[in-house]
């Protein structure tokens, strides 16, 4: 089967909008927890290692859990479809974090927020779903709760230095948008514990590929760590891969901009750091948004997924 017959082949859809919509807000806050874990040891044993070993782990648990369940292996098309985007993503999280080497934090948020905007517009030319004025306007209220919080962080301060790590990220953003189509196809055609087992496979096939150059077997005291950050980025691909097979990728967008959000909520929590009346004024922005975008969820003649038994 294709992968234009098996966007056709659609999980069954929520009875209740807000649930994908709440679901996928609670993936990008899981994670966003795994990001902090994935930064202390980033600095601690370097973003390789890091991704590496955590990979390594979550292959471990997402296999236990697909065999578990006595899981069918997914035909051939599937596959393709599974590999591809472990591709992207193990090169998406590579530009990402080195580029994090050159350019601040804030800024290199600011720069990945472009990723849901281009995920609207490929949304329609690869998942064919039409692109209503309510969409429109809910992602532009998500890029604009964006610009609102980000505007307060960044310094504004730019050398030469940063302009490798800017370009970085913003083709890792492109690579981001183009990652969320891909998710959408494969949750369509898979569950989330197979789409977790063959992302964290595909990554740790690529990564394990440059091992005999770089790398370093973690500590005895890195690997709760590395364990944490593997359950969480499990847990939040199981959580988005739900939401997505059970809503357009249109709707679920502007929940790609809570990721800010929950940072700053974990920075204040975990690092003490303030939360900004610029901060509560973006962040309005953008659940305005989400709200917007379930709304067009709802609205009459909205083309929605086919049910099939799954």
């Amino acid at each position: 089967m294709g992968v234009c017959s098996a966007l056709t082949s659609m999980r069954p859809q929520a009875s209740n909008p807000a649930i994908p919509l709440l679901t996928a807000t609670a993936g990008m806050g899981t994670f966003a927890a795994m990001d902090a874990f994935m930064k202390a040891l980033s600095i601690e044993m370097g973003a390789y290692n890091a991704i590496l070993w955590r990979s390594c782990i979550g292959l471990g648990i997402a296999a236990v859990l697909f065999f578990a369940m006595r899981s069918r292996w997914p035909v051939r098309s599937t596959l393709r479809i599974h590999v591809w985007r472990g591709l992207v993503v193990s090169l998406m999280a590579f530009l990402f974090f080195w580029g994090l080497a050159y350019v601040p934090l804030a800024e290199a948020i600011a720069l990945s927020f472009i990723a849901p905007l281009i995920t609207l517009y490929l949304a329609a030319v690869l998942l064919f779903e039409e692109i209503g004025r309510r969409a429109i306007i809910a992602s532009v209220l998500g890029f604009g709760g964006a610009i609102v919080i980000v505007t307060g962080q960044l310094s504004g301060n730019l050398d030469s230095k940063m302009v490798p790590g800017i370009a970085a990220i913003l083709l890792s953003a492109v690579l981001y948008a183009y990652n969320l189509i891909l998710q959408r196809q494969q949750a369509l055609v898979a569950d989330p514990i197979e789409i977790a087992l063959f992302q964290n496979a595909t990554m740790l096939g690529v990564y394990a590929a440059l091992a005999p150059w770089f790398a370093v077997v973690p500590t005895p005291t890195q690997l709760p760590w590395l364990a944490a950050a593997a359950v969480l980025s499990l847990t939040s691909v199981l959580l988005i891969s739900w939401a997505y097979a059970r809503a357009q990728a249109k709707t679920l967008i502007p929940v790609e901009y809570t990721a800010f959000v929950w940072a700053a909520l974990l920075g204040w929590l975990v690092f003490d750091e303030v939360v900004t009346l610029v901060t509560v004024i973006g962040t309005g922005f953008i659940v305005l948004g989400c709200l917007l975008a379930m709304r067009e969820s709802r609205a009459p003649g909205a083309r929605q997924p086919e049910a099939v038994s799954s």
